[in-house]
């Protein structure tokens, strides 16, 4: 089993150094994407990972920085080869979100189709919305299970713990400091946690609306120091600290560690973009790039 983080911003403004949201794992010649943030596809490409490998998009809630290319990822995947079915996993309203970007693109896929004689895109669509916590795939060796995190406004926002013979990850999706989440990543080898440096947003969080910004952000999200809580009380083996807001150069790798060091003694990760985080019985390796393996 394979981690690669794929964006490590967080938010829908685009910042210099790192990208949207989004992580793959790579299981049995099987691509799982979680969150698809804008420019995904392009990610994947810089991390050598083949798109018509893509097995499954799991979706945690729908702000625009973690689902923008919920569709346009599997069209990719699509032009670059894919055949089999695509699985696309989310929150009440998936779905219908797929249908609208499907009517949206409808001449693209008609075009392409009649010059591939390639199957039609959306018989390779199977669309899963998920309303509460449980076990949403199991094949292939893998096994994945949800927990509904705490993102208001969203009334469904989940967390996403993947299993198999090789370790298990844990991806917490947005969420302020969660129960829920804990259970889920319970003795998990890897916690993927958002995290956000309150101390650096002041500054960036300024004009008519900086104090309902950022009740929302203080509100809705996890400091680096409780990710370090939440992963020190699920018992998880390492903590990568990701969907870092702010995420240019105004908190330094040091800040974030330091922050979530005080919380959590185990090994931390504050992830950049192509970053590959050993799993299981591979945590000790060097961390690299992807596209340096």
């Amino acid at each position: 089993m394979r981690l690669v983080m794929l964006g490590t911003a967080g938010g829908p403004r685009p910042v210099p150094k790192r990208a949207a949201p989004a992580q793959a794992i790579v299981h049995r010649g099987e691509v799982h994407v979680i969150d698809c943030g804008n420019g995904v596809a392009r990610q994947m490409a810089m991390a050598g990972i083949a798109r018509s490998d893509l097995a499954a998009t799991y979706i945690t809630h729908h702000h625009a920085d973690h689902m923008l290319d919920l569709g346009a990822l599997p069209l990719i995947a699509w032009t670059d080869g894919r055949e089999e079915v695509i699985d696309l996993y989310g929150p009440p309203g998936t779905t219908a979100m797929t249908h609208d970007f499907l009517s949206m693109a409808a001449p693209e896929i008609a075009a392409r189709t009649a010059t591939t004689g390639r199957r039609a895109f959306p018989e390779m669509l199977r669309n899963t919305d998920i309303h509460d916590a449980r076990v949403v795939r199991e094949r292939n060796g893998l096994r994945v299970s949800t927990a509904l995190v705490d993102h208001p406004p969203f009334e469904v926002a989940l967390g996403y713990r993947f299993d198999s013979d090789q370790g298990s990850v844990v991806f917490s999706g947005d969420t302020s400091y969660s129960p829920a989440l804990i259970e889920l990543a319970r003795g998990a080898d890897v916690l993927v946690h958002e995290a956000i440096f309150p101390e650096a947003l002041a500054a960036q969080t300024e004009g008519a609306n900086a104090g309902t910004l950022m009740d929302h952000l203080l509100g809705c999200h996890t400091t680096a120091a409780d990710a370090g809580r939440v992963a020190a009380e699920a018992g998880v083996g390492t903590l990568v600290l990701s969907h870092l807001v702010p995420g240019g150069d105004v908190v330094s790798e040091e800040m974030w560690r330091d922050a979530a060091a005080s919380t959590f003694d185990g090994r931390i990760v504050v992830a950049r973009d192509l970053q590959e985080i050993p799993v299981g019985s591979g945590a000790d390796r060097m961390m690299t790039t992807a596209k340096e393996r």
